[in-house]
């Protein structure tokens, strides 16, 4: 066999075995995600997280489950995400009340200090006594 018939079999073949992997990798068997967390999330679809978040927190005010929701996109601050979800607002053409949203939730994130509600006493008595 001659040298130039090998190196004509061995492109053939490598063209196969690339094709072949392609169309399995594509086509049989493609990669599926699954339960992934918040924060692989496109930039759009963040904006849109933190929109949902914003009319969450106008509708319950508390700050403290506003940041901790926002908290799952990413390790920044909250008051940043909020900032950045502000920004691709203002930049694609959001309605102005979402933006009221958006922002409302911003300035409460600036003030906001972690930790910083009172919680609630226990008001449960133990069986027999009187409070």
């Amino acid at each position: 066999m001659t040298t130039t018939l090998r190196w004509i079999f061995f492109i053939v073949f490598l063209g196969l075995g690339i094709g072949a992997g392609l169309y399995y990798a594509l086509v049989i068997s493609p990669v599926q995600y699954v339960d992934t967390t918040p924060g692989t999330l496109r930039a759009d679809y963040r904006a849109d997280y933190s929109l949902m978040i914003a009319e969450v927190y106008h509708k319950d005010q508390n700050i403290d489950n506003a940041a901790r929701r926002l908290a799952v996109l990413s390790s920044q601050p909250p008051g940043e995400i909020v900032q950045q979800a502000l920004a691709f607002g203002q930049q694609n053409g959001y309605s102005a009340d979402d933006l009221t949203l958006l922002q409302n939730l911003a300035v409460a994130l600036q003030v906001w200090q972690p930790g910083s509600t009172a919680q609630p006493e226990n008001t449960l008595q133990p069986a027999g006594t009187t409070p």
